[in-house]
């Protein structure tokens, strides 16, 4: 997902956000129909809970415009580590709604992953202003949509699932794209893009929607409360591509943030897995 995300930032100035969610989005949707009908044939597209993959596609929608636009104003390690509020919203959500139990660990690591979100908010909130709020926007979405792959996990296969959303994403994401263009905000103007633009979108839909499927798998075979805390990796990543391709160098104080992010997630690795065979054990 990082790797994506370090190529839409290259693209800023170039398209808007909108319109390159548009892109990616429709691509995706064209891209896994044509494999699903090769793989399945024409029987395969059957709708699953068509409400709760409505929601899916709108949720994914307003988390990929977001984050997209914010990428484009800020650096991405910033952007991104603002979007991890998603795994304690996501917390919040599945307890409340999933009625899913959340273990001791999954708690802990949350509220430490929360703290290290907060130490790197503190240096930028203030200087930001709305700009901090599309990530959050998209943390907001991601969530939602983490919890709409764990109701309607196996009711499909993967690849179905991830037809459905990014077909129900990309009409919306077109619909933000014209009513940005409409507004006559500079910014939103769509104009026809260079073909690299078109390029670059065809290569974060081929990233994306793999990254999409490895998360609805992971949510077929853990809650959603466990599986959310596990992308913090997706931080460094970003710090990586950041500093390698922007230059964009964390400050000190961000760092010490994502160290707590970063540890949070791989100490809740280290737990669950340590309880994994007791459990193994006891379903046997």
């Amino acid at each position: 997902m990082s790797m994506g995300d370090g190529v839409v930032k290259s693209m800023a100035g170039d398209w808007p956000g909108t319109a390159v969610a548009a892109l990616r989005y429709s691509f995706g949707a064209i891209g896994l129909g044509v494999v699903l009908l090769i793989k399945d044939g024409p029987s395969a597209f059957h709708l699953p809970k068509p409400k709760m993959q409505a929601l899916r596609g709108v949720a994914v929608a307003l988390a990929t415009v977001a984050f997209f636009s914010s990428i484009f104003v800020m650096p991405l390690a910033t952007a991104t580590s603002i979007q991890f509020t998603s795994p304690m919203i996501t917390v919040i959500i599945s307890a409340l709604f999933l009625g899913e139990r959340i273990n001791r660990a999954s708690v802990i690591a949350t509220l430490i992953a929360f703290v290290g979100v907060m130490i790197v908010l503190r240096p930028g909130f203030g200087g930001m202003g709305w700009e901090a709020l599309l990530p959050i926007a998209a943390a907001l979405g991601m969530a939602v949509l983490m919890i709409g792959n764990r109701a309607v996990a196996g009711s499909g296969s993967v690849l179905l699932m991830q037809f459905w959303v990014a077909s129900f994403a990309a009409p919306v994401l077109i619909l933000s794209a014209f009513a940005g263009h409409w507004s006559g905000i500079p910014a939103l103007q769509v104009e026809w893009p260079h073909w690299s633009v078109i390029a670059r979108c065809a290569l974060v839909a081929v990233t994306a929607t793999i990254s999409h499927m490895l998360v609805y798998m992971a949510t077929m075979r853990a809650s959603a409360a466990n599986i959310a805390p596990m992308v913090y990796i997706q931080l460094l990543m970003a710090e990586g591509i950041g500093i390698a391709f922007y230059n964009d160098w964390p400050d000190w104080i961000s760092a010490i943030g994502a160290a707590f992010i970063i540890g949070a997630g791989l100490w809740l690795w280290r737990k669950t897995r340590v309880h994994v065979p007791d459990e193994a054990n006891e379903a046997r």
